[in-house]
């Protein structure tokens, strides 16, 4: 079993581009290309159609995506008994994050582990919240960053509280209060994250009993900094996105408050290699040794 092909072609459909999945295994396009067709050729049908927009899965490899991810999490379990048997010197950690967390906490994270065990190998996927949640259901991460509460059976550990600002640009009617009251977003021009990757900011609205008026609908966090700082509109975003990024707009608390609580995740019934062990413990003590801002 040639796993190279199964791996190159769960790649392709995660990226849904050939270029990017050669960008992030290493190869040529051309090469990412020869592999697919060559998997195709095995299986004696289509897996994905191609055009200038990226790449999609054809029915028949719809139906096939399951059975790959099984084996490659077959194998992925295997080697983290083998790990386990050989102890700690070896081994790979499959991490999922959200934006914050991806750009301000795992690079520290990371090079902690880096230092006490240098021959772990790193994956890391970087996406929303339902990515991560995805993610973690699918098997292909062992081990996430969320938010709690958290809707997938996982096992969670809590990291962090973090605060959650009102961005607004400077010059805004309200930008010279101390606090932002909620009640007013139902005034205002709101820029929202998508729906399954708004959950604390969703959240809090709805606790102060307030429904947004939804203007501009993104996927990118640093986006929303960017149309705030534009005049576009109000946003409520997590403190450590901010970081960084305040010196075009005004970010303060809101009235009344709100926060949502940082949590590493990993499936329950999954047992943890030692080097999965071993960076839940590392990235709890960089997040203590951290504080907030």
């Amino acid at each position: 079993m040639n796993l190279t092909k199964y791996e190159t072609f769960l790649r392709v459909v995660e990226l849904g581009s050939l270029t990017r999945a050669a960008e992030a295994l290493g190869y040529t396009q051309s090469g990412v290309s020869h592999i697919i067709n060559s998997l195709e050729d095995e299986l004696g049908f289509k897996l994905l159609t191609r055009s200038r927009a990226g790449v999609r899965l054809t029915p028949d490899g719809e139906r096939v995506l399951p059975a790959v991810r099984n084996i490659l999490n077959g194998v992925n379990q295997l080697n983290q008994i083998v790990d386990a048997i050989r102890g700690l010197d070896t081994g790979e950690v499959r991490v999922g994050a959200f934006t914050s967390v991806a750009v301000h906490w795992l690079p520290g994270i990371i090079k902690r582990f880096q230092q006490s065990y240098p021959r772990i190998e790193f994956k890391l996927l970087n996406g929303d919240y339902g990515d991560v949640e995805r993610w973690l259901e699918d098997g292909s991460i062992d081990v996430g960053f969320v938010t709690l509460p958290f809707p997938t059976a996982c096992r969670t550990l809590p990291l962090r509280e973090d605060r959650l600002l009102a961005i607004l640009p400077k010059d805004h009617p309200r930008a010279k209060l101390d606090k932002y009251p909620l009640s007013e977003i139902g005034s205002e021009d709101f820029i929202s994250l998508l729906k399954n990757s708004d959950h604390d900011a969703r959240r809090a609205m709805e606790l102060a009993g307030v429904t947004p008026r939804i203007k501009f609908t993104t996927k990118d966090d640093y986006a929303i900094i960017a149309m705030v700082e534009n005049g576009l509109g109000v946003s409520i975003v997590p403190e450590l996105l901010l970081q960084g990024h305040t010196d075009d707009l005004r970010a303060m608390e809101t009235f009344p408050g709100a926060k949502r609580t940082i949590a590493l995740a990993w499936p329950e019934a999954s047992g943890q290699s030692p080097a999965v062990q071993a960076f839940i413990e590392c990235a709890k003590q960089w997040v203590d040794e951290h504080p907030a801002g």
